[in-house]
């Protein structure tokens, strides 16, 4: 690189112009290279400051929801009568009955009436409230309280019904480096931590559920028309024929034996998350069969 004391070295009035010129150019280009390192400096910091903003308000805010279903339920029960704990309260819509809320999922949804149910693995940050839409995308990138977060909420696939119970039901949620919604679920790739979690808890806003694991394993998501098991949509099995193709598929795919093997008429709930392991468009599942 020129520098300026090369000029002094320099006779020739017309080379040292060129060089003079050189000079400049190099200056403003090491000038450019700073101001655009500053650039890329000051966006990566407030990337951060934006992500850990968003990353606390989540945390915060779904503190605040498990502590308003907690208190809820708390307060139904001490203010319930011996007759209305007997009571199951249902209402019609056409021709299907819906059973009533549960009272600690009352209040939060009467504030979201996207809210369908609630995940909680023990010894995890994994204690959601679960959402579900018309799509697959709303919750993405949308919090609880529908303000845009890029952590977005666990969902459940919009093909997915609680009231006329699908086979299984599907539960989404992004895997984050922070370790927020299911940035924790492939903890259950190492079998010990199965055998110390084999259960986990999802109620619907209807009725509570415990479920244990069957089956864990990674998978991806397929191109249209690729013609293989596509565990995103098994979600109704019309025979038993077909529920146990779908059972024989997981089985082969899981990481290791639970020794659960789910039978026809049984209820799931299948968990997913991203997993770049073994490629972009890979994921991450655990399935689970009802117990109680």
């Amino acid at each position: 690189m020129l520098k300026e004391n090369d000029l002094k070295q320099i006779k020739d009035e017309k080379l040292r112009e060129a060089v003079r010129l050189e000079l400049r150019r190099q200056e403003r280009r090491r000038k450019l290279l700073l101001f655009l390192t500053l650039g890329i400096a000051v966006c990566c910091l407030g990337y951060f400051f934006v992500y850990s903003y968003m990353e606390k308000r989540t945390q915060n805010r779904n503190d605040q929801l498990s502590g308003l279903k907690e208190y809820s339920s708390q307060l139904s029960k001490e203010n319930a009568t011996e007759e209305e704990k007997q009571e199951v309260v249902v209402h019609k819509t056409g021709e299907t009955v819906i059973p009533g809320i549960l009272p600690e999922y009352k209040v939060l949804y009467s504030n979201n009436k996207s809210l369908i149910g609630w995940i909680k693995i023990a010894d995890t940050n994994i204690d959601y409230p679960v959402m579900q839409t018309e799509n697959n995308t709303y919750y993405l990138d949308h919090d609880f309280d529908q303000n845009y977060d890029k952590n977005g909420c666990i969902f459940m696939d919009a093909d997915c019904d609680v009231i006329n119970r699908s086979t299984n039901l599907i539960l989404y949620g992004h895997h984050m480096k922070s370790g927020a919604m299911f940035g924790k679920l492939d903890a259950y790739a190492d079998r010990s931590f199965y055998e110390e979690h084999p259960t986990f808890q999802f109620d619907t806003i209807y009725e509570k559920g415990q479920y244990r694991i069957a089956y864990v394993f990674r998978s991806e998501v397929y191109d249209e028309n690729e013609v293989t098991f596509k565990y995103y949509q098994f979600i109704q099995a019309n025979s038993e024929a077909e529920f146990n193709s779908n059972m024989l598929q997981m089985a082969q795919m899981s990481l290791y034996d639970t020794g659960i093997t789910p039978v026809y008429g049984d209820e799931l709930v299948t968990l997913s998350t991203c997993d770049h392991t073994e490629t972009q468009e890979g994921r991450f599942v655990v399935v689970g069969v009802k117990i109680q």
